[in-house]
């Protein structure tokens, strides 16, 4: 039998396929459903700590203003004691999905301040959870603001909740940073047990018939997956943190190229909610059929070989090969060149 383990975030998986945080987690019976289909563990959707401070004004309203002026309104108004709140609802599910599921459940926080991170995150780790990713969604669009600067937020964040939670904290990253390999050795030396690479910045679009910004979602395409590969391949033997990738992972190619290049787990959210939780069977079933046909016995035999420090031509990876990939380009027939 193919020995699909690996390991992320200090816990044993029965195999590399973990569900990202999208609405599936939001629904117990999807939840299952994954498991059922075989994913090793399951990361919730995020909780965001705007919404947790915008219904608490919003309560605040109701709750401890409906009598300024009004007496008798007293009673039109539910009293707050009755009320389940956002976080409550949040807190709740996670204990609902780690009673009734199997496979360890990572909590997601998406914060805005150092206070809301703390409290937030000691919240989730007393509900339960195995490990909490910290979705640090930050554009940088003050003109103040320079490299290091952004880099100091996400340290102080960590530094600052791993004085208060004692669970695994994976770092969720963008891109874009300048020299991403010097800042996850940054991250790892502050205390992070993992990085998840690379976040999905959504982008806001202009509506030309009413000149009005609107908000637009596009699930990933496969083709997002080469700069999560090469950043994997890069990092992969120089630090000790547990990688995991995530966006534009659809195909069990896409999985065994990120595998190759150093990964520990592959993070799948936009081909499952395309495709449906049983999908994630049908792609267990295809990379257990590659490595077998490869002569693999084991993910841990795949996993990093073709990182850069383990490939036949690292310069690959860095700027070596970029005239030969110019250079490679052929316009299609009929086109004059």
């Amino acid at each position: 039998m193919m020995d699909l383990s690996t390991h992320y975030l200090g816990l044993k998986l029965i195999n590399p396929l973990v569900p990202s945080a999208s609405p599936l987690s939001k629904d117990l019976n999807a939840a299952r459903q994954l498991e059922d289909a075989g994913a090793s563990a399951l990361v919730m959707h995020s909780l965001f700590e705007e919404r947790i401070e915008s219904e608490a004004r919003r309560n605040d309203r109701f709750f401890h203003q409906q009598a300024i002026g009004h007496a008798e309104a007293d009673s039109f108004h539910p009293l707050h004691f009755d009320y389940d709140s956002y976080q409550d609802r949040y807190l709740e599910k996670l204990h609902q999905l780690k009673e009734q599921l199997g496979i360890p459940v990572i909590a997601s926080l998406n914060g805005t301040t150092p206070g809301g991170w703390i409290e937030y995150g000691k919240s989730i780790q007393q509900a339960g959870a195995d490990a909490l990713e910290l979705n640090v969604y930050n554009i940088a669009a003050d003109i103040e603001l320079n490299a290091q600067a952004i880099e100091d937020q996400y340290l102080n964040v960590l530094i600052e909740l791993r004085r208060h939670v004692s669970i695994p904290i994976t770092m969720k990253l963008s891109s874009q940073f300048s020299s991403p390999l010097h800042f996850i050795r940054k991250l790892e030396q502050a205390g992070a047990t993992g990085v998840a690479l690379f976040n999905r910045f959504y982008q806001p679009d202009i509506d030309l018939e009413t000149l009005l910004i609107t908000p637009k979602i596009h699930l990933s395409t496969s083709s997002e997956t080469l700069l999560r590969i090469r950043w994997v391949a890069l990092l992969y033997g120089r630090v000790n943190l547990s990688i995991a990738v995530t966006g534009g992972f659809h195909t069990v190619e896409d999985i065994i190229k990120a595998l190759l290049a150093g990964a520990d787990v592959t993070h799948l959210c936009s081909v499952l909610l395309e495709k449906g939780p049983q999908h994630l069977k049908q792609l267990l079933e295809e990379l257990n059929t590659w490595l077998e046909q490869h002569e693999y016995e084991s993910i841990q035999q795949l996993k990093g070989s073709l990182s850069q420090q383990h490939a036949i031509n690292p310069a690959d990876y860095e700027r070596a090969n970029y005239i030969e990939v110019l250079d490679s380009y052929t316009s299609s027939s009929g086109v004059l060149r």
